[in-house]
């Protein structure tokens, strides 16, 4: 019998391994089939009975690509000699982890305010997820929209951002709308490209599965069946921030995250994300998490540079009551003279 397996949103240099010795050693297990390697496709020449032997070990061997983004040699023969069923015992075979990198490092909350966002996604479809820059707010929110999206809770993950501008002019840039805008949404591209194999993501981004877009391109969907998550929503407006949150259809998942001390609007006062959290805070199915310096898991630097931040600001508005304070009393005191 003759028969084909395709792999699907795999890399075959990567799936193979050096010199092919991945595939090699697979052979190695069943010397009664003809096994011939072309790109993405397996083509298998055997007994009937061998061949279904095969395909089950090596679906086990998928399924454990798939699952934490590894293969290595070691673990081929794991499955091979063993009933081992290929998506349990991974590096790190441990419930806090949310899903495995692209080297099959575990990827796990790491700090409490992160750990408190996983915990509320179990039980709100809201979450605002506020804090400084460095927190890991978009990134933990990502890694468990791929979660979900593993576990076939969801059926799509949709990441957007607004596209405005921290100090730059969006219409100078070179290109033509995509390349404009592509820059804005490369964070969230680097986060996706730590936890899904580079080969599966363009699969998940051509068909649908994945989708990143700007803010405006949300008007008038209804995102069901989806986890959605919106960054750097201290840049929405008012209007456009209740527009996202108004597209929640059926089983959806919404995160908001946003820095409210890096609000890049013309006017401050009409940040959208600011206006919700007041407006939105008691709702039941909505719950905010607030991040701070303690969860900052960048450079040790930054949480320096954003404690300094703060005292600096602080200072300023202790600065300024204090003068409207003696602008008060001196009023208080020309209106008794006169």
């Amino acid at each position: 019998m003759e028969k084909q397996i395709i792999l699907e949103g795999i890399d075959p240099l990567e799936f193979y391994g050096v010199n092919n010795a991945k595939i090699n050693l697979i052979k190695t297990f069943f010397p009664k089939i003809k096994i011939t390697a072309r790109g993405n496709s397996l083509f298998l020449q055997g007994e009937e009975k061998e061949l279904r032997f095969f395909e089950k070990k090596f679906g086990f061997i998928l399924d454990h690509y798939y699952q934490f983004n590894i293969l290595t040699e070691e673990i081929i023969g794991q499955i091979m000699l063993n009933d081992y069923d290929g998506m349990s015992g991974g590096p790190e075979d441990e419930p806090d982890v949310l899903v495995y990198s692209n080297s099959g490092k575990p990827v796990r909350a790491r700090t409490p305010n992160q750990r408190l966002l996983v915990e509320k996604c179990r039980d709100n479809d809201l979450i605002f997820a506020i804090g400084p820059a460095g927190t890991g707010k978009t990134y933990t929110a990502i890694a468990i929209a791929v979660k979900a999206l593993k576990n076939r809770e969801i059926k799509r993950i949709i990441l957007s951002r607004p596209a405005v501008e921290a100090g730059e002019r969006l219409g100078f840039l070179p290109g033509d709308l995509k390349e404009k805008i592509d820059p804005y949404l490369q964070p969230l591209y680097d986060a996706l490209l730590d936890m899904i194999p580079a080969k599966k993501l363009e699969e998940f981004l051509k068909d649908g599965t994945i989708q990143i877009a700007p803010l405006a391109f949300m008007r008038g969907r209804t995102l069901s069946n989806a986890f959605v998550i919106l960054d750097e929503a201290q840049n929405t407006t008012v209007n456009q921030l209740k527009m996202f949150l108004t597209r929640m259809g059926l089983n959806a998942k919404f995160i908001v995250t946003g820095d409210v001390t890096q609000i890049d609007l013309p006017d401050r006062n009409q940040s959208g994300l600011i206006q919700a959290m007041k407006i939105l805070q008691n709702i039941e199915g909505i719950s905010i998490v607030l991040f701070d310096k303690k969860d900052i898991v960048r450079h040790r630097l930054v949480r320096d540079i954003v404690e300094a931040y703060d005292l600096h600001y602080q200072a300023r508005e202790e600065r300024r009551a204090a003068e409207a304070d003696k602008r008060e009393k001196n009023a208080g005191s020309e209106t008794v003279t006169s």
